[in-house]
């Protein structure tokens, strides 16, 4: 049974996205992602403007009359969402967090392959995989996609904030993952684990979507691997106070993946300034260093929509294939 918060924000979730999907994405994502390649359909007779090149000359001998192969795109993608859920996602300056960010960007690719016939799988990560669901298709597959994204986030955040209205039992639960996260060392991010974990479970070319703040290094060689067998995606997840922060006198800083602490100065303009070009430089590097890897990158602001990156993305990608 699931908690009445994780189905209500499934429900919300599934009504906001699948209006987005029905009025703007679906052309744009059957524009885009092409299939594997044409398969062979039938044969069937030859009509004045056929390609001579498609005639097919055994059973034109055999009829004794032209006949052509007939090809047609074999459309069905295999879509996987690889979701970083490490705790440098919960970070949320708005009126959402990171984390709820990619949840939203993640139920809107995966409505949008399932509408186009295609099947979506996910994968949740941080120091290694968490939860591995394999590609299917269906429109209940891809809300248990959405429903698992959102129990890494939702359900951890709004259990630590309640005034415990909840069943003794997930109130028990709780408690041992609180005890445990606090006796376990942290882990950071591992994006190169998550991409070895799809190299050994996907066996065929797939849309690899990863979703990160890519707060991570080391992984520029397994992502090129990975680009070289799959269509990775690359969405970058970021937050207005991680670009530029407000003065507010001193604050400590905790880094929510290494638990280590940094007293600053915020009302310094040098200090802001600094971590502004900071931000610009890590951003464009990252930029830089996935293009030429061959890999497409844009970017979401937890603060704003999530639709409209991900359009201005489709329409590029789609000029550049008809170049």
């Amino acid at each position: 049974m699931l908690p009445a918060e994780i189905a209500q924000s499934v429900r919300r979730i599934q009504v906001v996205t699948g209006r987005q999907v029905a009025e703007v994405m679906a052309g744009a994502w059957h524009s885009v992602f092409k299939g594997r390649g044409m398969e062979f359909d039938e044969v069937r007779p030859y009509v004045p403007g056929d390609d001579v090149r498609t005639i097919d000359w055994n059973v034109t001998a055999r009829t004794g009359e032209p006949h052509v192969k007939r090809y047609v795109e074999e459309r069905e993608l295999t879509v996987m969402l690889v979701v970083d859920v490490s705790g440098s996602l919960d970070f949320g300056s708005g009126k959402r967090s990171k984390l709820e960010a990619a949840v939203e960007l993640s139920a809107l690719l995966a409505l949008s392959a399932i509408a186009n016939g295609d099947k979506v799988g996910l994968l949740l990560f941080h120091g290694g995989a968490d939860l591995y669901i394999p590609p299917r298709k269906g429109q209940k597959h891809a809300l248990r996609v959405i429903r698992e994204v959102l129990a890494r986030g939702d359900v951890r955040r709004e259990a630590a904030a309640a005034p415990w209205p909840l069943p003794r039992w997930v109130r028990r639960l709780f408690g041992r993952l609180q005890e445990a996260t606090r006796a376990a060392p942290r882990s950071s991010t591992s994006i190169s684990a998550a991409l070895e974990f799809c190299a050994k479970v996907l066996p065929r070319k797939t849309v690899l979507f990863l979703v990160s703040d890519f707060l991570d290094e080391g992984y520029l060689a397994t992502l090129r691997t990975a680009n070289g067998k799959h269509d990775v995606v690359a969405a970058l997840v970021v937050d207005p106070r991680e670009r530029q922060l407000a003065p507010a006198g001193l604050v400590t800083l905790e880094d929510a993946e290494t638990g280590r602490t940094r007293l600053v100065d915020t009302g310094s303009a040098a200090f802001r300034a600094e971590l502004e070009r900071a931000a610009a430089a890590r951003i464009a590097a990252l930029g830089d260093t996935l293009r030429a890897s061959g890999v497409d990158l844009f970017a979401v602001d937890a603060a704003q929509p999530v639709v409209d990156p991900l359009l201005r993305f489709f329409r590029e990608r789609e000029r550049r294939l008809r170049r």
